[in-house]
């Protein structure tokens, strides 16, 4: 018997510090597993690779989880279980240099044609995967992933998330 598709919704997250981004990443990489796709948007220097550390920090996983964005795709294993690792492998992406960041307007279809050329289908299969810069081109990979939206505002510069997505992965409720 196959599941039905799982309850969508938000929440928002205000984010004083680095530290705070740190620690909703590592409240979502405890929820995920095998075949969960988390994508992650927002603008430079919102926190995107931060909130990727976290959810390594999450799952248990070898480190540090640093940005891919030279070499666009790492994996990282867990640790073995008497360190904390849960045993799910992380693939963490970042899309910015297949066009998403650097071309004025990316064609949303090249971008998408290029993730699969990394075949993170076949990843899914066996691990959890963040990607950078992802909104747009990452969904077709999945039925379901959760979004953050991660973004600045006002003269501090305030960071604050939005996750839209599975309940499961989502989370914050009662």
């Amino acid at each position: 018997m196959t599941a039905g598709p799982e309850v969508v919704t938000d929440r928002r997250v205000d984010l004083p510090t680095a530290a705070d981004t740190t620690a909703l990443g590592r409240e979502i990489g405890t929820r995920l597993r095998p075949g969960d796709l988390v994508v992650l948007a927002g603008p430079l220097g919102a926190g995107k690779t931060c909130l990727a550390a976290g959810i390594g920090e999450g799952l248990g996983v070898e480190g540090p989880v640093t940005s891919p964005t030279f070499v666009i795709a790492r994996e990282h294993p867990p640790l073995p279980g008497a360190l904390g690792g849960r045993g799910v492998v992380l693939v963490h992406v970042d899309a910015y240099r297949l066009g998403v960041g650097t071309a004025a307007t990316p064609d949303p279809r090249e971008v998408a044609a290029q993730l699969d050329d990394l075949d993170l289908d076949t990843d899914l299969t066996r691990a959890a995967v963040v990607i950078e810069w992802g909104e747009g081109v990452a969904e077709h990979l999945v039925a379901e992933h959760l979004l953050v939206r991660l973004d600045r505002s006002g003269p501090d510069e305030r960071r604050d998330a939005h996750l839209h997505g599975p309940a499961r992965l989502v989370g914050g409720g009662p």
